[in-house]
């Protein structure tokens, strides 16, 4: 049995309606920083911290003037929080110094800023900017491969390029929150779903799945 990249999306989307980015954000700035502070974080756990984060440090001149250790408190329950607070700072100076204020609106640029990847830049891009991006986190690069949507062994670069690929372009954003949600929800990590997925026959996992139950 196989699948089309668009029969796969259309049934995640009779799955997930409501796929949207989960990240609690007002505005360009707030987006950018709970992104760079969503690495290998989940998204419940950023939306704890940030109320206070975003009381105490508005905008980018205050976050760039902020005291790390005090940035470092106000997010400490989130993983890797040393490096954040310091990369959410370097992004704050580096827009200011770089860019004149205004967060870039193209890869390029925003992949030369502390904290942003490819994976973040593509997040802006698509939620903000509204530019056709597929920005591929952990559970973007797993089902991937699981619904044999990109090779096993494939890097997320290469994951990325294969989803451009099978995806038409205007379906790129929608594709990235719908398999988010698959992966959060249905297709996790380490105990997925499989008796209650509509896609076990395609599975390129199945049989470890199933065996483990």
């Amino acid at each position: 049995m196989k699948m089309t990249a668009i029969e796969i999306l259309q049934m995640l989307e009779q799955m997930f309606p409501d796929a949207h980015c989960e990240l609690d954000y007002k505005d360009l700035y707030q987006l950018s920083v709970a992104v760079i502070l969503s690495a290998q974080t989940t998204d419940v756990s950023v939306n704890k911290v940030t109320p206070q984060l975003f009381v105490k440090y508005p905008d980018l001149q205050s976050l760039s003037n902020a005291n790390v250790e005090e940035v470092e408190n106000l997010i400490r329950n989130i993983g890797l929080y040393r490096n954040k607070a310091k990369n959410i700072m370097g992004f704050s100076n580096a827009v200011l110094a770089n860019f004149s204020g205004s967060i870039p609106n193209t890869l390029e640029e925003l992949i030369q800023l502390p904290g942003v990847g490819r994976k973040t830049a593509n997040v802006i891009l698509s939620e903000f900017y509204k530019v056709p991006a597929i920005a591929v986190d952990t559970h973007v690069e797993r089902v991937s491969k699981r619904l044999g949507l990109a090779k096993p062994n494939d890097n997320v670069l290469q994951v990325e390029k294969s989803l451009q690929k099978k995806i038409p372009k205007e379906l790129w954003s929608k594709a990235h929150h719908l398999l988010i949600f698959f992966g959060r929800y249905q297709c996790k990590a380490q105990k997925p779903e499989c008796e209650t997925c509509p896609f076990i026959e395609i599975c390129t996992n199945k049989k470890k799945n199933v065996s483990s139950k």
